[in-house]
C-alpha cells in the first residue's frame, strides 16, 4: 500500500497493461487519472476499479502532441496535484523495413515518442517547482533490442530511453524520478493494434504475444518496481531477458539469433 493517496495519471488506460494497472492502483485507495483516446472504454474500466470517486477520466490523444500543455493543466485540476505520470500509450509495428512507408515511422515515432515526450515536458515545470514527482515509462524490450518486423517501434522506444536517460540525470536534484519499464511478451491487443507497412492494422495476435505475461500480473510486478523506484527493469520471460544481457555481452551471439528469427 505504499501508493496509497497518491495521485496517479494513466496514459493508455483503457485496455491492456494500463487498465491492469488502473484496476489495481485503485484498490490502494489511490486518486486516479486515467487516459486515452477512447472515453467510453476508459468509463468501463472506472467501473472495474475500487473508490470510484477518486478516480476520474480524461480523454486525450499522444498523437495530437500539441493539445498535451492544456491537459495537463485540466489534470492538475482534478485532484490539484500529480505525484507519478505513468506514459504507458502507444502502438506497435509488425512489417518489413523495406515495406513500411515513412508515414508509418513518423505516426510511430508521434504517438510513442513525441506524444510521451511532449506530455512529460509539459509536467515536468510543475514537478520542478514542487521538487518531487515520478515519470514511469512503459518502454519495451525492443527499446533495448531491434528485433525483425519491429523497426519503427524499436527505434521509438529506443529513442524513449534516450530521452529519459538523459532527463533523470537532469532532474535528479529536484528529488524527481524516472523509472523505465521494459515488457517483453505481454497478453494484449498490443500486436492485434500493430501498425503493417500501408498503416492499417494487422488485426491478428502473434503467438509470442498470446503466450505472453497475463497483463495482471505485469501490472503487480511493474508497481513493486514503481513503489521501489526502480530507474530500469524488464518484466518478461527468460528468452526476452536473456536477449537484454546477450546484446550486452554478446553482441555478435545476439544478431546471429535474431537473423535466425522469422521474418514472414
Amino acid at each position: 500500500m505504499k501508493l496509497k493517496n497518491k495521485i496517479v495519471w494513466i496514459t493508455g488506460a483503457s485496455s491492456g497493461i494500463g487498465k491492469s494497472l488502473a484496476i489495481q492502483l485503485s484498490s490502494q485507495n489511490t486518486k486516479l487519472i486515467l487516459s486515452s483516446r477512447n472515453e467510453s472504454a476508459l468509463n468501463d474500466v472506472k467501473e472495474l476499479c475500487a473508490y470510484k470517486s477518486n478516480i476520474e477520466v480524461l480523454p486525450l490523444d499522444l498523437e495530437n502532441y500539441e493539445s498535451l500543455p492544456e491537459k495537463v493543466v485540466e489534470a492538475l485540476r482534478l485532484f490539484g496535484d500529480i505525484d507519478i505520470l505513468i506514459n504507458n500509450g502507444g502502438i506497435s509495428q509488425r512489417s518489413l523495413a523495406v515495406e513500411t512507408s515513412i508515414a508509418v515511422d513518423e505516426r510511430l515515432m508521434t504517438v510513442n515518442y513525441l506524444g510521451t515526450v511532449a506530455l512529460t515536458k509539459a509536467l515536468l515545470p510543475y514537478f520542478i517547482s514542487k521538487k518531487r514527482g515520478h515519470f514511469v515509462v512503459t518502454t519495451s524490450i525492443v527499446g533495448k533490442i531491434g528485433t525483425p518486423l519491429r523497426s519503427s517501434y524499436a527505434a521509438a522506444k529506443h529513442a524513449l530511453h534516450g530521452f529519459f536517460d538523459s532527463l533523470r540525470a537532469e532532474i535528479h536534484d529536484y528529488n524527481i524520478k524516472v523509472t523505465l519499464v521494459c515488457p517483453g511478451f505481454v497478453t494484449t491487443n498490443v500486436s492485434k493494434n500493430a501498425l503493417t507497412g500501408d498503416g492499417s492494422a494487422q488485426e491478428v495476435m502473434d503467438k509470442a504475444t498470446a503466450n505472453g505475461i497475463h497483463p495482471d500480473r505485469f501490472a503487480t510486478l511493474m508497481i513493486k518496481a514503481i513503489e521501489g523506484k526502480k530507474e530500469e527493469v524488464y518484466i518478461a520471460g527468460a528468452k526476452e531477458k536473456l536477449g537484454v544481457y546477450a546484446k550486452r555481452f554478446y553482441p555478435k551471439l545476439l544478431s546471429k539469433m535474431l537473423r535466425k528469427l522469422s521474418v514472414t
